[in-house]
């Protein structure tokens, strides 16, 4: 089917070529992946880093990219992609291109001139690195690395073997271990090395002081964690500082410290108990731009938009009347624009904030946008969808211009299918959002069965945007109509509407799903009511586990993911504390064991009846695989109809290529074993306590 393209999102057009197909899994699997932009400050050159899937190897692999924004109908060209090289995270300064590369098995940062030319080699100490930022003048590379707390430099500390030593770990304070990994007491810490002619030379030094914590944070904190100030001599970062009450603190702060490690860091924002971070200097030097949160120990708190003076130490909250949460950072190159990205009912669009008034203006429709870069020639940014991965755009004032069509070639010839959103009145008599998703292959006067499914977080959105884990095009491509729900809990509506969950886990969010999965089949003739399968993971795998319970007649299956199943054994297995605590009102089971029990899957075994597939992982520390297998064991003792699904080299979500592909296999498998599958040609149901 031939598409047209509005704000990011693919439409389709009325007429369909006789060979068009359905997007299966092996398409989403092997789709280039472009990371965040980089564009030079004259707004000429655009470069980013794309990942290929080699599935021989099953992994990605990564390649730089350069497309020149100056020369209308210029076509993209790859400017660093030797095989078996991975060249990552471009930055531009000047005329030249900085970049990491792992070319002769060592990670090190690499530059060349950005209108083309040989690369070079800049770096050479050893230990490896996790990011790294060039100085607005080009004279000093920030790198961040994982070293022993108080490491003076890059240097790795030279560790003595005992011969005798056995193979355990001994703690005495958590994280013992975070997301997919146990702590073997490095910290990611910041260094800085003097770049020149000779390129960076030596092990640089030390700037953290005595801090000890990660930074930038972990699992998930990158380069937008750390900012250097205009005149390069000074740092910012994030940082949540370590002891025993790290796992229960969600009490990120922003430290500022000399280049040079003269001088210990100074914190910036000491008297805020939430989370500070995204430290953002205006072109000029003057403000430093961030995000907080006010209440301590919730991760999900609204994030406002801050700006503080750095001559005067003076801060203002510019966004304290706007009720919605700030995702990105990005000063306009004249000083007189902030751009930022925040959730909005289903989109993720740009917005311009006034750092004067505070004012807000809305500048993108349509899309989710995952990455901003303000230039003199308009403002470059990657956008995606439910039907349309991520590439590049520019906007200009309110004209949106597409840079990019990086899959054309692979998504030819590939019909996408229909997104339609929905409202209705929730739990509390609050407006609910939800979409539907028609397979675009579904004839006129067909019903499809139903993949119902409930996203994670549990602040978090079933929102426009497209997925290489969750891909609601892929269950469409599989013949099965998407219906979700964005629950009382989900982000983009307001704070109040995501605090509306704690203490709430299966209460109002049930409801919601109950009256949204209702308002869907009543509104789409296409839905087939009677033939529904739910599908969750993380929270979402918590649901699918509490309707087993509570609403145990309506699906004729239920797949779930990573959930939760015991909130006991729950409190006391995951590692980062503060978000389960916070959920269940702010104490540890013990102190307050019947908040947790309220909602507790556990309790409700004795009601559970719908065949259920289980999937977990070995490397998941969130919610560990051991509440998985207590789920499946569950339901075998039951005999109910049951399969489990272990990965034994993934965390709380599948990355691997074959492994997704598998996942989808068994996930697909099993929705057609029990709704009959598209047009009735798989076998329907399951009389055995396991199902092949």
């Amino acid at each position: 089917m031939k598409h047209l393209l509005l704000a990011g999102v693919l439409l389709a057009s009325a007429a369909a070529p006789a060979l068009a197909r359905d997007l299966t899994i092996q398409d989403v699997a092997t789709l280039s992946r472009v990371g965040a932009p980089a564009v030079s400050p004259d707004g000429k050159w655009l470069v980013w880093q794309q990942r290929e899937t080699d599935l021989a190897a099953n992994r990605g692999r990564y390649d730089l990219w350069r497309l020149d924004l100056s020369r209308k109908g210029a076509s993209p060209e790859k400017i660093a992609g030797e095989a078996d090289v991975n060249e990552t995270n471009p930055q531009i300064v000047g005329d030249m291109l900085y970049f990491a590369s792992d070319k002769g098995g060592d990670d090190a940062v690499w530059t060349m001139p950005l209108a083309g030319g040989a690369a070079r080699k800049l770096t050479g100490f050893s230990g490896g690195f996790g990011g790294f930022k060039v100085s607005p003048a080009a004279d000093k590379l920030l790198i961040w690395g994982d070293r022993k707390p108080g490491a003076p430099s890059l240097e790795p500390a030279m560790v003595k073997k005992d011969p005798n030593a056995g193979s355990g770990r001994v703690y005495d304070q958590m994280f013992v271990r975070h997301w997919d990994s146990w702590a073997n007491g490095d910290r990611s810490q910041p260094f800085v090395l003097p770049l020149g002619s000779g390129g960076a030379t030596g092990n640089g030094v030390a700037i953290g002081g005595k801090l000890i914590g990660d930074t930038p944070s972990k699992p998930f904190g990158g380069g937008e964690e750390v900012a250097w100030s205009a005149d390069g001599k000074t740092v910012y970062f994030a940082l949540r500082e370590a002891g025993r009450i790290e796992p229960t603190s969600t009490n990120l702060d922003i430290f500022a410290a000399p280049a040079d490690g003269s001088a210990a860091p100074v914190n910036l924002t000491p008297d805020n108990d939430g989370t500070d971070n995204l430290p953002t200097v205006s072109p000029d030097g003057k403000w430093l731009a961030y995000f907080s949160m006010a209440r301590a120990g919730y991760e999900a708190d609204r994030q406002v938009l801050m700006l503080r003076d750095l001559a005067t130490g003076q801060v203002r909250a510019l966004t304290q009347g706007w009720d919605r949460s700030i995702a990105s950072i990005a000063w306009a190159p004249d000083g007189k624009t902030i751009y930022v990205t925040a959730q909005d009912t289903q989109e993720e669009p740009i917005f311009a904030v006034d750092p004067k008034s505070g004012k807000v203006t809305r500048l993108t429709e349509a899309g989710v946008v995952s990455a901003v870069v303000p230039t003199k020639a308009g403002v470059v940014f990657s956008m995606n969808s439910l039907t349309a991965p991520d590439d590049f755009y520019r906007l200009t004032g309110k004209k949106v211009e597409r840079l990019t069509s990086v899959n054309a070639a692979k998504l030819a010839g590939i019909d996408l299918p229909k997104v339609e959103r929905f409202s209705f009145t929730g739990a509390n008599n609050d407006k609910v959002w939800g979409y539907a998703i028609r397979p675009a292959s579904l004839a006129e006067g067909k019903k499809a069965p139903i993949a119902f499914i409930v996203h994670g977080g549990p602040q978090g959105s079933s929102n426009n945007s497209w997925s290489y884990r969750w891909n609601p095009a892929v269950f469409a491509g599989a013949g099965y109509a998407v219906v979700a729900v964005d629950f009382h809990g989900s982000t983009g509506y307001g704070q109040a509407f995501t605090d509306a969950i704690r203490n709430n886990w299966g209460g109002w969010p049930l409801e919601d799903l109950q009256k949204g999965l209702k308002a869907a089949t009543d509104k789409f003739a296409f839905l087939d009511a009677d033939n529904a399968c739910a599908l969750g993971a993380s929270y979402g795998g918590y649901m699918m586990n509490w309707i087993e319970g509570q609403w145990p007649d309506r699906f004729k299956c239920i797949v779930q993911h990573d959930g939760v199943f015991d909130a006991r054994a729950m409190a006391y297995e995951t590692e980062e504390l503060w978000f389960d605590e916070w959920e269940h009102g702010g104490k540890a089971y013990y102190e307050d064991p019947e908040a947790f029990e309220k909602w507790n899957p556990v309790n409700h075994v004795t009601k559970w009846k719908t065949p259920q597939l289980v999937i977990t992982s070995e490397k998941d520390f969130r919610i560990p695989y051991t509440q998985g297998l207590a789920a499946f064991t569950a339901l075998q003792r039951r005999e109910i109809p049951s399969k489990l699904l272990v990965f034994p080299d993934e965390n709380h979500w599948v990355l691997k290529p074959k492994n997704s592909m598998q996942w989808y296999g068994e996930v697909l498998g099993w929705l057609d074993n029990h709704t009959g599958g598209r047009d009735g040609f798989v076998a329907k149901g399951c009389d055995k306590p396991v199902c092949e």
